[in-house]
């Protein structure tokens, strides 16, 4: 099967942990009998130095006519000072609406070889953590009107009914394939926004009546997550309450580094990324946890390729790397054998065996 996948290295760790995901995408290419063409793209604080630009339309265009797209990471302190209409991170809004993406989904699961690496206490990590946070992605505050009058800023949130009856429906078809557990989170005590939220997802749940629906107000999600993480199966929440949370869900497996994302529409092409930064106090140090990029890319062959045994084929050597006891810093523990990068890609590549 020949595959078309936009490559966008961007900014600080981003082209080395993208680099060690080709390796990892090239095995599977020939052990599957697959080809990946993969085009640069530019986006980001690369883009603004090369275009003044974080996406011009010419790298837009790339993605948009690629099979789908992987994504390492952009921005950095260098440029702060650029207009805000300019940062590196108007690039990622862009490249999302251009793409039609509005289902950003985050899984949060512990890996059994990092339970230690949880800063949760034992007795709750033991009962589980693994559930997904289904993330509306080109909606809410973050694409609404941004001014400053005077000493006033001013950001507009807005919902309508059909942006939240598309992502409710990415919620609730996820908890069917999973656990049939449903949480909707918004703040329907404060926000009119949330409660045409609420309001439209128990509309929605009349045709999933196999789907258990609850709700749960956004603070109070937040101290669930650290509580009891076990309760979840899926959650489905608005733009910036999801940016927030997942977030949040990230640090309770052990390391941001680990984990994958993907953005989906009403197509199969999608945008993969792992949910880090940039990190550009490691840039270059061959310091950076590639394995979130990696299981995007896993993540990539599965929703978007329909090549699940692929998938499977490269989650399996990330646990056969981590039984063995290797550990890039951001993971590492007494008694692990620490590596860089470069090294972490490389061991990874090894374990890749066909299933």
């Amino acid at each position: 099967m020949v595959k078309n996948i936009a490559v966008i290295r961007g900014d600080g760790i981003g082209p080395e942990i993208v680099e060690e995901a080709l390796k990892v995408l090239n095995k599977v290419a020939e052990l599957y009998g697959h080809t990946f063409n993969y085009i640069d793209a530019d986006m980001g604080g690369c883009a603004i130095d090369k275009y003044g630009d974080p996406l011009p339309q010419s790298e837009l265009q790339k993605c948009i006519d690629s099979d789908s797209v992987l994504l390492g990471a952009v921005g950095g302190d260098k440029w702060n000072g650029v207009p805000g209409d300019k940062r590196p991170e108007k690039g990622l809004l862009r490249l999302r609406a251009g793409m039609g993406v509005y289902s950003n989904n985050r899984p949060a699961k512990i890996w059994p070889q990092l339970s230690d690496a949880s800063p949760l206490k034992k007795s709750i990590v033991d009962k589980g953590i693994d559930f997904i946070i289904v993330r509306e992605l080109i909606g809410g505050i973050y694409f609404g009107e941004h001014k400053t009058e005077g000493d006033t800023a001013i950001d507009v949130l807005t919902y309508s009914e059909s942006e939240i009856e598309r992502i409710g429906r990415i919620g609730f078809e996820t908890a069917r394939k999973r656990g049939k557990r449903l949480c909707s989170v918004e703040k329907s005590n404060v926000l009119d926004s949330s409660r045409l939220w609420k309001k439209v997802m128990h509309k929605l749940a009349e045709e999933y009546p196999d789907v258990e629906l609850s709700d749960m107000l956004v603070d109070n999600c937040a101290m669930q997550i650290v509580k009891n993480p076990a309760q979840f199966d899926v959650i489905v929440t608005e733009n910036m309450f999801g940016d927030i949370l997942s977030d949040e869900a990230s640090m309770i497996t052990g390391s941001i580094g680990m984990i994958p994302s993907s953005s989906l529409g009403a197509t199969s092409c999608g945008l993969y990324e792992p949910i880090h930064g940039s990190a550009p106090d490691i840039a270059g140090k061959d310091l950076a946890n590639p394995i979130g990029t990696i299981l995007s890319a896993a993540m990539m062959l599965r929703f978007s390729f329909d090549m699940p045994q692929e998938a499977d084929a490269i989650e399996n050597a990330v646990s056969a790397y981590l039984d063995k006891g290797f550990r890039t810093a951001d993971i590492m523990s007494e008694g692990m054998q620490q590596v860089g990068c470069k090294q972490c890609g490389d061991l990874i590549v090894e374990n890749l065996k066909k299933v």
